[in-house]
This record gives structure tokens, sequence and C-alpha cells, in this order.
């Protein structure tokens, strides 16, 4: 399967799956997350993989989405709502990000850098997350003017605790890998040059077990464990979405990206 903003290699049964927009931190883009779909689906359905690792190449893990290209062309008042993250706004079922997730073969994260709104976002859904501590760390939708998205709203609290959460997602303060572990926010730290081999070592333990079965023990902690309509969830940060894309504080939130410079929300109230 051809990929061209990621790029995938198996190693025995561990699929590694690499964020390849180097040029761009990895930003995120509608076309990486349907290939990153494409990828996990045909891994799920591949008898030969038995868990999954995702990673970024070179200095960043995922600096978020594209906004330079993806973001500015929508402020010219026709379609001011940037194209939909990988979530169940798509038209198709099984492009609900939330959903792919939760119900595939156990996914760990690698994150090698700058994990950043959807950069985060994206890998809350997963099993395992794997940080080094120089890593920054970000749910920072507010200083774009916007809001969770992706169920994060519910994956932060259950992550992290409530209070960490709240001052993550209301402050868009950047962490480093280290304080996310203090935190909880990841499951463990280590150098980047033991990443990759620590996070394929740990899929490689996960991979040994039988798939089914960690299939039903996922699905059981999704509905015990959490106990809440991820569906819902992601229904009702849809909808705040919605309005906060239309604000003029997430007009001035990309427009200043664009022209970066700080964004100066203080004159809306």
């Amino acid at each position: 399967m051809g990929f061209e903003q990621i790029q995938t290699e198996q190693h025995g049964g561990v699929l590694l799956i690499t964020l390849n927009r180097p040029e761009r931190l990895n930003a995120w883009t509608p076309k990486m997350s349907r290939e990153l779909i494409a990828a996990i689906t045909a891994a799920d359905q591949d008898s030969s993989v038995g868990a999954i690792v995702v990673t970024g190449r070179g200095r960043g893990f995922c600096a978020g989405a594209d906004i330079g290209g993806e973001f500015a062309t929508k402020l010219d008042g026709r379609d001011p709502k940037p194209s939909p993250a990988p979530t169940s706004q798509a038209p198709d079922p099984i492009a609900d990000w939330v959903q792919v997730c939760r119900q595939a073969k156990p996914l760990i994260a690698a994150i090698n850098g700058p994990a950043i709104g959807v950069g985060l976002t994206m890998v809350l859904p997963f099993d395992r997350l794997i940080a080094t501590p120089s890593a920054k760390i970000s749910a920072r939708f507010v200083k774009m003017g916007l809001v969770t998205e992706l169920a994060s709203s519910h994956f932060l609290a259950a992550r992290c605790g409530w209070g960490a959460a709240s001052w993550l997602a209301l402050s868009g303060d950047t962490i480093t890998g280290e304080e996310a572990l203090e935190m909880r926010l990841v499951d463990r730290c280590v150098d980047d040059v033991d990443l990759i081999e620590v996070a394929m070592a740990e899929a490689a333990t996960l991979a040994a077990n039988p798939a089914p079965q960690m299939k039903m023990i996922k699905n059981l902690l999704t509905q015990n464990a959490f106990g809440v309509n991820l569906a819902a969830v992601q229904a009702a940060e849809l909808e705040a979405l919605e309005l906060a894309y239309r604000t003029p504080e997430h007009r001035e939130a990309v427009t200043a990206f664009i022209e970066k410079r700080a964004p100066d929300f203080g004159s809306m109230r």
C-alpha cells in the first residue's frame, strides 16, 4: 500500500507507522488522517501484525494541524471552518478516529518531539504513550480560539485527572515529556536514542499475546473504565467547534499565526 504522508514498515509482529512530513514537523492534514486510518485498518486485518507503533520523522511527532496551508484558505468568508479533524465528522463511520483506535490492535505512540493540538489528541485514545523527556506537549486549542476535540475533553481527564486536564485545556500551556509523565498524561519517558527501540519492544510484548483477547480487553476497557458514550462526547465537542470556528477569536488566532505575532484577544472582550 503506497502512502505519501506516512511510511510503514513491519518488524516481526509490530507495524511501525511514521508520520512523514518532517519539513512541517509532521503537521496534520486530512490526507495524513486518511492514510493513518487506512494503515491501521489494514494492520488490524493482517494476522501477521500484533501491535502498532506510531512516531514522527525528524524533529517532531506532530506539530498540530497544518495551519499555514489548510486553515489560511478558510478565512475568506466563504468557509470559515477548516477541514474536519479525524473524528466522526466524516461521513464514513470507519473514519471515526477514536472508534478506529479503540477497536484496533494495541497502539503505542512514540512521541519524539512536539505533539501539539491534534498531534496530542490523536494519540490520547492509544493504549500506551511513550515520550522523550524534552518532547513538547500541548492541548493548545484555546490559543487558536477553538475547543478540544477527538473526545479529548474526556481522555485528558481520564489520563491525568480533573485538575491537570483543566489546566492543560484552559491554559493551552506547553509542557515537556518529563512534566507530562509527572502529570500521568504519558506512561513513560525514555531518552531520544532509545525511544523507538523501547516502543517497539513494548509493542512486541503485546504482539505476542492473542489478538482476539486483546481486542476484547480493549473493548471492555472502553466500555467499563471510561463509562461514557464517546460518540456523545465527540458530538458535544463538534457542536462547540462549529461555533468556535466562526468566532473572531479564531480568525484572530489564525491570522496572528500566519503573521508570526501573538494574538490579541484582549481587545475582543
